[in-house]
């Protein structure tokens, strides 16, 4: 066997052994993390929205932890994405993954930060919306494709998470 021919065997089994380790550890996060329930169902005529923006949603974290990736239900697939406020919630168009939305009754705030989960831009480049699922407090990272387009958001996301109501009062918080 020549030195070339070898190399590339190396090569590929080592490439073989990376990929079969990495969907081993996505499939033990999957299981880690299937306590996690169900997402809101998406209103089927949410409306009009209040405000809107088109960008990259990041990924949906546990909150304060942002390497801790949620990977059930599909919050942990990085995607183009279309961000919409309504007064009853937020709605995330996803493209490739399913649409993710969050009541305004979990909404619990909204901050801008440098990165999350493998995404690092800009000091407060970031829109990182803090909400609760059930027992499970997340975070949820989104970039707007606009930089204008990120201060109207985060203006609308602090109105409405005032005006909502408090996620404690119907999770028994």
């Amino acid at each position: 066997m020549d030195t070339k021919l070898l190399s590339a065997v190396v090569t590929g089994a080592i490439i073989a052994v990376v990929l079969v380790m990495m969907w081993a550890g996505w499939r033990s996060r999957l299981r880690r993390q299937s306590d996690v329930e169900q997402l809101p169902q998406v209103p089927d005529a949410p409306g009009e929205p209040t405000a809107a923006a088109q960008g990259q949603y990041v990924a949906t974290t546990t909150a304060g932890d942002w390497l801790d990736r949620i990977a059930v239900h599909g919050l942990g697939i990085r995607t183009n994405a279309t961000l919409a406020l309504y007064p009853h919630g937020v709605l995330y168009e996803r493209s490739g993954a399913p649409a993710l939305y969050i009541p305004a009754a979990s909404l619990t705030g909204v901050r801008q930060d440098s990165g999350m989960a493998g995404k690092f831009v800009e000091k407060d480049g970031l829109l990182v919306l803090a909400w609760t699922l059930g027992a499970h407090e997340l975070d949820t990272g989104f970039r707007t494709r606009r930089a204008a387009d990120k201060d109207v958001l985060y203006q609308a996301l602090q109105d409405l998470i005032s005006s909502a109501p408090a996620a404690g009062a119907t999770s028994g918080k």
